[in-house]
């Protein structure tokens, strides 16, 4: 089950959002500041913080740049009334959001949205695991090849096999028979 963190300075909108996601499998919690918010972050992960832009304090922006330093697979997305370029870019630019969204938004993408942001954030994390799978399996036949190597100066053509054509090893009988 996915953990999600929304934050708004309005309880109204908090509950909105909540209506809004109830039938989905998410664990919800809410917080109504940006510094209630990261104090529950040092106390658990969580999987996507959806932010207000405008609130007193700390502003969205500055909450997701701080969630994105300490969290940084936690997916990002700014929530606002305020459609300015100027903001957007700041969002993007300090916090790495994954989404803009306006308000007031749409049920459905709001939820796409969200759905869309955990997705990739499986991915990213997926590939992250791949990659390092990739780099232990380098490093193993490294070290395999090495061994090789070594096994083959100490006895020269040790390694070296003969294939019959149905897939058998030719076994020398050096002593002839």
């Amino acid at each position: 089950m996915y953990k999600l963190m929304l934050v708004d300075d309005e309880e109204n909108i908090l509950r909105s959002l909540q209506r809004a996601l109830a039938p989905e499998p998410y664990e919800v919690e809410t917080f109504t500041s940006g510094s209630e918010a990261l104090a529950r972050m040092e106390q658990a992960d969580f999987d996507l913080v959806l932010s207000d832009y405008r609130m007193p304090g700390m502003d969205g922006i500055a909450l997701l740049a701080e969630c994105k330093k300490r969290h940084p697979d936690t997916m990002r997305i700014i929530l606002s009334g305020y459609t300015d370029l100027a903001a957007l870019l700041g969002a993007i630019n300090q916090a790495q959001i994954y989404r803009f969204l306006c308000k007031p938004w749409q049920d459905y993408d709001l939820k796409t949205a969200i759905f869309q942001a955990l997705s990739h954030r499986a991915v990213l994390i997926e590939n992250r695991r791949l990659a390092e799978q990739v780099r232990q399996q380098q490093s193993q036949l490294y070290r395999q090849g090495h061994l090789l190597q070594q096994l083959e100066s100490e006895n020269p053509g040790i390694t070296q096999v003969k294939w019959a054509d149905d897939g058998s090893v030719i076994m020398d009988d050096e002593g002839g028979a």
